[in-house]
């Protein structure tokens, strides 16, 4: 039980204790700053041709009449419940 209580106690809280630090040693870092320079860095902007447009969708009937309804709905049957009056 000793063991086990100081492994528990002692070992295991060195991943907290690493954290700790390393969380501390971030905040005390200052932002890198980027260096100023005229180019663009080597990169070449592609030009983006402006996508189509969808087609359009075909008419139906000789005067753009409006699409077919569509059909009845289908309803599925339930089992019944049997009754426990037999």
């Amino acid at each position: 039980m000793t063991w086990g209580f100081l492994w528990l106690m002692l070992a295991l809280k060195l991943p907290l204790a690493a954290l700790i630090y390393i969380v501390w040693w971030a905040i005390r870092q200052e932002p890198e700053q980027p260096e100023s320079s005229d180019d663009d860095g080597g990169t070449k902007r592609r030009y983006v041709h402006p996508r189509k447009p969808f087609p359009r969708p075909p008419r139906r009937g000789p005067h753009g009449d409006p699409p077919p309804l569509p059909p009845a709905r289908v309803r599925t049957t339930r089992a019944r419940a049997r009754s426990l009056d037999n």
